[in-house]
């Protein structure tokens, strides 16, 4: 699974000397969060609905209307921006790219191919897509979570359990840290599954849900 298959291609961006206010008035109207900053087609620099927010003048001010009309249109992007800019590779992992999103706490990541170009940005909204359609969460069929031991075959042992209904997706994670047993959680559809929770305790499995 490839960043380049789930990123969001064609992202709005802006230019270094964009300004505030016009970056402001393009993530409104866009509904977007943040904006890649390009020059000359490079990706230079990144900046976000609060940095853009945080730039404005606070309300205590005393300026003028005029003198901060003045001031907002000499502020340019280029004065805000987040640089050097985290990135992502098209062609990385999908589970790399969530997990540096989750290390810096960021929202999204532009992704940039071979040559250093953008190619689009991967966003949290992305990441949540991927992992409802790896769950085949909008194929239909029955969950079952099942409690098994953390040994070599136990997941055959859950397959021989399912047929002749088809396993869709699996995921599975360590319950308690101990490494004692780990949770699994089974999309399961095709023929069968009126009786597919049944057959997996006939087998000895504990059934969650």
């Amino acid at each position: 699974m490839l960043v380049r298959d789930w990123m969001t291609r064609g992202p709005v961006t802006v230019t270094p000397d964009t300004p505030v206010m016009e970056a402001l008035k393009l993530i409104n109207e866009r509904r977007v969060r943040r904006l890649p900053v390009l020059q000359g087609g490079k990706l230079v620099g990144i900046t976000t609905r609060k940095d853009l927010k945080d730039a404005m003048p606070s309300k205590a001010t005393t300026l003028s209307v005029w003198e901060l009309n003045y001031l907002l249109s000499k502020l340019t992007v280029e004065e805000i921006m987040g640089r050097p800019v985290i990135t992502a590779h098209e062609d990385e992992y999908m589970e790399d790219a969530a997990l540096r999103m989750q290390e810096h706490k960021f929202g999204g990541l532009p992704v940039l191919n071979d040559r250093g170009e953008m190619t689009g940005i991967i966003t949290t909204s992305d990441v949540i897509r991927a992992f409802t359609s790896i769950l085949g969460m909008n194929e239909g069929g029955q969950r079952l979570t099942l409690d098994m031991p953390d040994v070599p075959g136990s997941l055959e042992k859950a397959a021989h359990a399912v047929h002749p209904s088809n396993i869709i997706s699996v995921a599975t994670y360590d319950v308690d840290g101990s490494g004692g047993n780990r949770r699994f959680v089974l999309r399961v559809g095709g023929e069968g599954l009126e009786g597919v929770r049944e057959r997996v305790k006939a087998a000895g499995i504990a059934v969650l849900d």
